[in-house]
């Protein structure tokens, strides 16, 4: 037997004991991360402070980078999480590195249902599990190495956070919005207006001296940007609380526990979000954001153009919107929102003689259809009402109002699919021209009458007719009566003329609507802001002052609102709060002497804090003020191409479209109008990451099995021996899919994650996780290290040789495309160029040239910064790579010396000539008509046209 070589048979480790492994990776991550943190690497300074004796410092361009406010979830991180977390941070180093003076941290948005639920079913305080959750996710957040300034942190749920969202509140609360100035004002100067007679008061005819405190505390709640009022609101017993719609899925059910929700009225507080509808329209225009969510925002919004009119009714008047007020002449019934306030008050005690039965649904009287069709109306979403459902239903209320353009009696039904929430919650029904309407008038045997001339040939009779004609480039017939005529008018004509007529008879009025509805900001929960409200002994609503700020919660005994039978809508809300009788009940002088008042018992939605978080990053501990206007105006203020200021850069998910996203503009807009803020909306720049997803597999019962005990064989998978179907979906502990950055970190290490993540794809699309593939980064990583480190002595090799024109090229290009490419967002390709001139180095052999080397270093910082650190510091530096200069390619060496010509003969590749880059067009035209395969391609055949895309492409067209 030949001898053994000891080399070869040592293990990895004893032959490369300076190897760059899981176990290098881990010493080199943990030993920088304590180092950022001990020298404050991450540290922004503000105006105010450091930067106003620096004049180098207060030179640098400025960076305000956000991630979208986490949930701090007990589940902990999985490696979908840190998706946008590792892009903003790689992005603020590259900024860092270029030169600006970067604001990066991350908060925690800490209030809401989960840690409630969980305190209702363990009995833990939702603080403590809460702030446990918090410190884990920092744990599993600062492995990653995240460059976050943590001076700047907090969570929503921290007293000193949310006394500022109490004070917000209060601003919104003792605000109003003048139409005229189009911006919101203090309440106080509308106040004056009416003590003047400057403003009358609106619905009454006495003096504003003269009106009693209840009196004018309803008048000034008609104007206040947060108001309390009873309305319809989804009321879901089984959670015991009241929700948006937006938390309400499209099967009428809630997004937490699936139970059913009803419409149920109940006096909530309410943000009068509707007054800066057309603002938070015209300003989205300047924001940088993707076209879809501004898409989404102008739908949510809904700008429609049209009319109010008047149909009167037993003395009185039902005031419809409609966007057309051209085809008023077609209306032949009208339907109320089963909840519109009018409907008790028309609906009479038995049915007018001659009521069809088909109208009365089976009831014996209006009010019994009405009430059985409302309890019916209760149990659906707004979503299903306003499904287009084959079957309409609706029911007579037994009253008839008048047509104001012909005098014809039309009857008044009350039918799901017409919304309170939308314009006045009336509708004329024109049954010819809208599809709705005319499945209704068909199932309920009422007249359709053509007024807009159809223009496929069917004809005026609308006995015939299947369905309805909706058009507006048609013209206008059938509709001439007392002093007004639209037949043979367009449209566009018709509506002005009419809309005109309606104007002059005092009966209507050119308007324009809004989709969006006010924001209900009532939650009946314990784990929510306290209301800084309280009531006196008529029910008046008072301001805390800000002395009395924050108002923290109390103590409980019982973290749930009371729950009930989930099918019974008749059940009312019993808030957490409202049991603690010491709290509720207090006395204290607000100004005028110490008198009994009562808390308000609801609490904010979780929403709040993240309404206005981005302003308190840069003033985190400010107890005076929200934000100092000075700081508040570096880092957010408008500048050149930012008209209405804001985060430089805002990266999450697309999920937030029309909640978070509008409700923060809302708030932004209202401390701008108040003086309180320079910028007019909180983010500039928005970009949405796409989502890392993983394979599902599940038995034959459809219930999911481990992901990572599942083998494959020939194509198919198996868990435990029995075959199991597999499909592209979420990551989630319930999953069972799930994979956390601990455990990528432990077998590879943070840079390792932080790159896979990043190369997986454009930042923007959805991918596939694969723990298979996360080896070819680090293997890129071994590849880099040994470049640089000898792994049995653990010196470094580079040498002081100049590189050759190849490796100078291959370093500027990848220099040039790498900057780019992070400007951009473009990691995946950013990665691609490192690899490529890594490979490079690697194929060339040798020492690498030190002048290569670094700026390759530099290059990897932002998305690898442990090892890049260590590397830089191994080179002899003693500055922290964070803070380096990212290298400038030599535009010399950073083009291609020639690049490859294709030259096309009726479309198929003749020739590839090789030719410098700045060739002109008509020296390309030459080079390729003189080449000798090109001649011989042609063959004398006669050249009609030459098409030049110079430098790369020569397009010959024979005759």
């Amino acid at each position: 037997m030949s001898e053994t070589n000891p080399a070869a048979a040592a293990s990895p480790a004893e032959a490369a004991p300076h190897r760059y492994t899981a176990a290098t990776a881990a010493g080199i991550e943990a030993r920088w991360q304590d180092f950022w943190d001990a020298e404050g690497t991450y540290a922004a300074p503000n105006p105010t402070g450091d930067l106003a004796g620096d004049p180098e410092l207060a030179a640098r361009p400025k960076k305000f980078i956000m991630d979208m406010f986490p949930y701090p979830s007990g589940a902990g991180l999985h490696v979908g999480h840190p998706l946008g977390y590792i892009a903003t941070d790689v992005y603020a180093r590259f900024q860092r590195m270029t030169g600006h003076n970067v604001l990066h941290t991350l908060g925690f948005d800490a209030f809401g249902l989960p840690a409630e639920q969980y305190a209702v079913q363990t009995g833990t305080h939702p603080r403590v599990s809460t702030e446990a959750n918090i410190e884990n996710m920092k744990a599993q957040l600062r492995r990653l190495g995240l460059g976050h300034d943590k001076r700047r942190s907090f969570a929503t749920i921290d007293p000193d956070y949310y006394k500022w969202t109490q004070w917000i509140f209060l601003q919104i609360f003792n605000s109003w919005y003048d139409e005229e100035a189009r911006r919101a004002r203090p309440i106080s100067e509308l106040v004056a207006q009416f003590e003047s007679g400057e403003r009358p008061v609106p619905g009454h005819a006495r003096a504003w001296g003269e009106l009693s405190a209840t009196e004018r505390a309803d008048v000034l709640s008609g104007f206040r940007l947060a108001y309390a009022s009873d309305a319809p609101v989804n009321w879901c017993p089984g959670l015991g609380t009241v929700l948006a719609n937006e938390e309400v899925t499209a099967e009428g059910r809630s997004e937490r526990g699936n139970f059913p929700v009803f419409k149920s009225k109940l006096r909530q507080w309410n943000m009068r979000i509707t007054a800066y509808a057309d603002r938070l329209l015209e300003d989205l225009e300047e924001l940088d954001w993707p076209e879809a969510i501004k898409l989404q925002q102008r739908n949510w919004i809904g700008r429609s153009e049209g009319a109010r009119v008047d149909f009167p009714i037993d003395g009185e008047r039902i005031t419809v919107f409609t966007t057309r007020p051209d085809t008023l002449f077609g209306a032949t019934y009208m339907v109320l929102a089963p909840e519109h306030p009018l409907v008790e008050k028309f609906t009479p005690d038995a049915w007018p003689e001659g009521t069809h039965q088909v109208w009365t649904g089976g009831h014996a009287t209006p009010a019994e259809a009405v009430a059985a069709y409302r309890a019916q109306a209760a149990s659906k979403s707004d979503v299903e009402r306003q499904a287009e459902a084959k079957d309409k239903t609706g029911v007579f209320i037994g009253a008839y109002a008048t047509n104001p353009v012909n005098g014809e009696r039309v009857p008044v039904f009350i039918a799901d699919y017409v919304l309170m929430g939308y314009g006045t919650g009336a509708i004329m029904a024109v049954p010819a021209h809208d599809s709705r309407d005319f499945e209704f008038a068909r199932a309920f045997e009422l007249p359709v009458h053509c007024v807009v001339e159809p223009t496929d040939g069917r004809g005026t009779d609308t006995s015939e007719w299947e369905d309805a004609f909706d058009s507006y480039d048609a013209r206008i017939v059938n509709s001439t009566g007392d002093g007004v005529s639209l037949d043979g008018l367009g449209v566009v004509e018709a509506k002005a003329r009419i809309t005109e007529w309606l104007e002059r008879r005092g009966i209507g009025e050119g308007t324009v609507n809004f989709r969006l509805r006010d924001w209900l900001f009532s939650r009946q929960r314990y784990w929510g802001e306290p209301f800084p409200i309280v009531y006196d002994e008529d029910g008046i609503a008072h301001a805390l002052p800000e002395s009395m700020l924050p108002l923290e919660l109390p103590e409980v005994e019982d973290y749930s609102p009371r729950t009930f039978d989930p099918d019974d809508a008749d059940t009312q809300p019993e808030t957490p709060l409202s049991r603690n009788e010491d709290w509720v009940h207090v006395t204290l002088d607000l100004g005028d002497g110490p008198k009994k008042y009562r808390r308000e018992t609801n609490t904010m939605p979780n929403w709040a804090g993240s309404c206005w978080y981005e302003f308190r990053y840069l003033d985190p501990h400010n107890s005076e003020r929200l934000v100092d206007p000075e700081i508040e105006r570096y880092w957010m203020g408008p500048r050149e191409g930012m008209p209405h200021g804001g985060v430089d850069l805002y990266v999450g998910g697309a999920e937030h479209a029309v909640l978070h996203l509008l409700y923060a503009r809302f708030w932004s807009k209202v401390l701008y109008d108040l003086g309180h803020v320079s910028s007019a909306e909180p983010f500039h720049k928005l970009f949405n990451q796409g989502m890392i997803q993983a394979y599902v597999y599940r038995d034959g019962r459809g219930i999911a099995v481990p992901a990572a005990e599942v083998e494959e064989r020939d194509g198919a998978y198996y868990y435990q021996g029995e075959q199991v179907s597999r499909l592209l979906g979420k990551m989630g502990k319930s999953l069972k899919n799930a994979v956390t950055p601990d455990e990528i970190c432990a077998e590879y290490g943070a840079d390792t994650l932080r790159l896979y993540e990043m190369a997986m794809g454009p930042l923007d699309v959805s991918r596939p996780w694969d723990t298979r593939a996360v080896v070819g980064q680090f293997r890129l990583l071994q590849r880099l290290w040994r470049n640089i480190v000898d792994e049995t002595t653990g010196e470094v090799t580079v040498s002081a040789a100049e590189p050759g024109e190849d490796t100078l090229r291959a370093l500027h290009k990848a220099i040039d495309g790498v900057r780019q490419d992070l400007e951009g967002l473009r990691f995946n390709t950013a990665i691609a160029k490192i690899t490529e001139l890594n490979n490079h180095l690697t194929k060339a052999g040798g020492a690498v040239p030190r002048s290569v080397a670094e700026p390759l270093v530099l290059m990897v910082a932002p998305l690898a910064p442990h090892i890049a650190e260590e590397l830089w510091h191994k080179l002899g530096h003693t500055g922290s790579v964070v803070h380096q200069d990212f290298p400038v390619a030599d535009p010399a060496y950073a083009v291609d010396e020639s690049v490859t010509c294709v030259v096309q003969i009726k479309g198929k590749v003749r020739a590839r000539l090789e030719v410098s880059p700045s060739i002109s067009g008509e020296e390309l035209e030459k080079a390729a008509l003189a080449d000798e395969k090109v001649v011989a391609a042609l063959d004398g055949a006669g050249i009609r046209k030459v098409i030049v895309r110079a430098p790369k492409l020569v397009n010959i067209v024979t005759a």
